[in-house]
């Protein structure tokens, strides 16, 4: 049976446009009580309805019937201050799969849920959803901050559909899943983004929803949490439950997935088998990758610093296209800036092809702030004894000024490494025993104290 149809889904944003705000279930009561009166009041004065021309949804009113959300615009505009963050997708999906969404930033995948979760309208086509729904696409989604852990997930329950015995029953498994015994009955606006995601996990994943939406934020919690959230997710698939799962780690998306869609400006670009679709996907970054990141427009921040290219050198300074494995290695990082800059923070995230994090170098962290940057200039970074096994890594640019984020890129550059002799041994460890290395000393001790070694 279908759990999930999209139809031709289409969805325009104004740049620039303010965002839609999230409407609360108050506010939604408030609006439907206060609404006939604000319209006698706009007749009295002879004013016609009020349009909002601060909304970034560009569509005609949203029809729904049943669980299906539709909307047909007949004139839209086509020019360079709209964007298209999906055009004519269309999938279904079947009950108790496990499907994975991937692309890079910016491909749509984010927008698809929220219009899945009726947190925001279409601009054309259709989704229809069977069953009971339950998202979790940012920290805190359905939360009210004014109120507990405990009183939020019985709202959550109600607004699933759930009866206060079912929730009862499942009550102190979502507590003891989330690890905030003692904080329960504090409101959830004191809480930490970590506290936030355990709490917004656990609801979402034990209130048994028939379906369930994954964005990314998996990301906030610690690494033992990932876990479990990774083994409760492929717990509600054994159960025959259907989940939607956005993510970045391929590993993951591989490991918990059946079948992946591949989005890429705002289409879907492949969809199959999930180890098909994440190969596929891996070419792709490869041949598209720009090293002119002047004219990469999937980036976010401020744009007061913008990377425009990216260089390697060896050990020596000289100019390289490959690194070697256990050899002084420096990145150069050439930025544009609108002004002279101060108090810059600089990151480079190292990834694997499939998406896991492997290492983070930061100015700031090295101890080496950048308080006074002029407005053009080259940023080197320096690794020594470069500890990556050969194969193919991702970097991410990442740039702060002030604190503010100035410039963002994910999937920035290919590093490519080759073999060299890391531990003066001559041997290395196989690429399917991890991709990062660091020195290590053995020695030995003989339980007997007199023996002589």
């Amino acid at each position: 049976m279908t759990a999930i149809k999209v139809e031709n889904l289409s969805k325009l944003y104004r740049i620039g446009a303010k965002q839609e705000r999230y409407k609360t279930l108050r506010d939604s009561i408030m609006s439907a009580i206060s609404g006939p009166f604000r319209k006698m009041k706009q007749r009295a004065k002879g004013q016609g309805p009020r349009v909002d021309s601060s909304s970034s949804a560009l569509s005609t009113p949203l029809q729904a019937s049943g669980s299906s959300l539709s909307a047909h615009s007949s004139s839209l505009p086509s020019n360079d201050g709209y964007i298209w963050a999906l055009r004519d997708v269309s999938f279904s999906v079947k009950r108790g799969e496990v499907v994975g969404i991937i692309g890079r930033n910016g491909a749509g995948k984010t927008t698809l849920l929220k219009i899945l979760s009726r947190i925001t309208e279409p601009t054309e086509g259709q989704a229809t959803v069977y069953g009971r729904l339950a998202s979790l696409l940012e920290v805190g989604t359905g939360f009210h901050p004014e109120l507990t852990g405990r009183e939020n997930i019985y709202l959550n329950g109600a607004i699933l559909g759930m009866k206060k015995a079912e929730i009862d029953h499942k009550f102190d498994e979502i507590v003891a899943f989330a690890e905030i015994e003692k904080f329960i009955d504090t409101p959830v606006k004191h809480y930490s983004s970590g506290m936030y995601v355990r709490l917004a996990f656990a609801v979402a994943a034990h209130l048994e929803p028939e379906i369930l939406l994954v964005d990314e934020v998996l990301a906030v919690g610690d690494a033992a949490f990932q876990k479990k959230c990774l083994g409760k997710m492929g717990d509600v698939a054994k159960e025959g439950r259907t989940v939607l799962f956005v993510s970045h780690n391929m590993g993951v998306v591989d490991a918990l997935c059946s079948k992946a869609f591949l989005l890429n400006n705002g289409e879907i670009a492949a969809s199959g088998k999930a180890d098909e679709v994440i190969k596929f996907y891996l070419k792709c970054i490869k041949k598209t990758t720009i090293n002119d990141l002047s004219k990469r427009k999937d980036r976010s921040g401020s744009g007061r610093v913008k990377f425009t290219s990216i260089s390697l050198e060896d050990g020596n300074g000289m100019p390289t296209k490959v690194l070697v494995c256990g050899k002084d290695a420096n990145i150069v990082l050439n930025y544009k800036a609108s002004d002279v800059l101060n108090n810059v923070s600089v990151s480079l995230g190292f990834y694997s092809l499939y998406g896991q994090f492997l290492l983070l170098c930061n100015n700031e962290m090295a101890g080496q702030p950048f308080e006074l940057l002029p407005k053009e200039g080259k940023i080197r970074c320096s690794i020594p004894n470069l500890p990556f096994t050969p194969g193919i890594y991702n970097l991410n640019l990442h740039c702060e000024v002030n604190g503010i984020l100035a410039d963002w890129i994910q999937e920035a550059y290919q590093i490519t490494v080759v073999e060299g002799d890391y531990y003066g041994s001559g041997k290395l460890p196989p690429a399917s025993h991890g991709g990062f290395l660091v020195h290590n000393s053995w020695s030995y001790r003989s339980q007997r104290a007199n023996d002589d070694i």
